[in-house]
């Protein structure tokens, strides 16, 4: 499921090339602050997937809500054992 959550929030991400440097820009509209900039396009997507991983992370840590996406929609689960 988290591949799948992955490779749809992927799907979403928008690029362009920045005028100053002719450097990529990506980002995921639905992931607030998951964005990256690198000097090729491969590259640029390659860092925002390590972002985007690194945003679905801690937002786990966290305990915060992840956007659903495409139908896909990770929540994380309490389970508390006794031992």
């Amino acid at each position: 499921m988290l591949l799948h959550y992955i490779e749809a929030a992927m799907r979403h991400a928008h690029y362009e090339i920045l005028r100053d440097d002719g450097a990529y820009y990506g980002e995921i509209g639905e992931c607030n602050g998951v964005f990256a900039r690198a000097n090729t396009l491969e590259a640029c997507r390659d860092e925002l997937q390590e972002v985007l991983e690194d945003w679905i992370v801690f937002r786990i840590h966290r305990n915060l809500v992840l956007p659903e996406i495409d139908g896909f929609h990770l929540k994380i689960k309490e389970e508390w054992q006794e031992l």
